[in-house]
């Protein structure tokens, strides 16, 4: 069995909205996530966040520092691992473009930190937000306990 993967994310915001993707496949299909994907060989995380943002979301993006790291294990009925993700969310600057599905994603777009009760988040979602923006998410993205 191949080992972890590295998942690599960007956490872009403007003008006070996070940029998120709804999950075309999984793992999470239908929930909404931060946008990123698979690291390949020989590019650095800011090169992967780079090119999975723009693959994902026609969004360009200048991509910086690991602010949240995390692991996602999901597991078959009878124990198997399905996926096992080591995921580095990097900050990232806006630079162009609007959003518009692409790769993996079936939407994306711009969210209000308001309008996050009402979106089904994946707990790794739910829970980057929650710790990198307390102020500004706390109130409406809680992480859950079974997650």
């Amino acid at each position: 069995m191949p080992g972890p993967q590295v998942g690599v994310g960007a956490v872009v915001v403007k003008q006070g909205r996070v940029l998120l993707v709804q999950r075309g496949r999984p793992p999470g299909i239908g929930l909404w996530a931060i946008p990123g994907g698979r690291q390949r060989l020989g590019e650095t995380l800011q090169q992967a966040a780079e090119r999975e943002i723009l693959e994902e979301t026609g969004i360009t993006i200048r991509a910086s520092t690991p602010i949240y790291t995390c692991e996602h294990i999901e597991c078959e009925a009878d124990g198997s691992v399905r996926f096992h993700y080591v995921i580095v969310d990097l900050a990232a600057e806006y630079l162009g473009g609007e959003p518009q599905a692409g790769d993996d994603a079936s939407a994306t777009r711009w969210v209000a930190w308001s309008e996050l009760p009402g979106l089904p988040l994946n707990a790794t979602t739910r829970t980057a937000l929650a710790t990198l923006f307390p102020a500004e998410a706390g109130p409406y993205v809680l992480p859950m306990q079974d997650e």
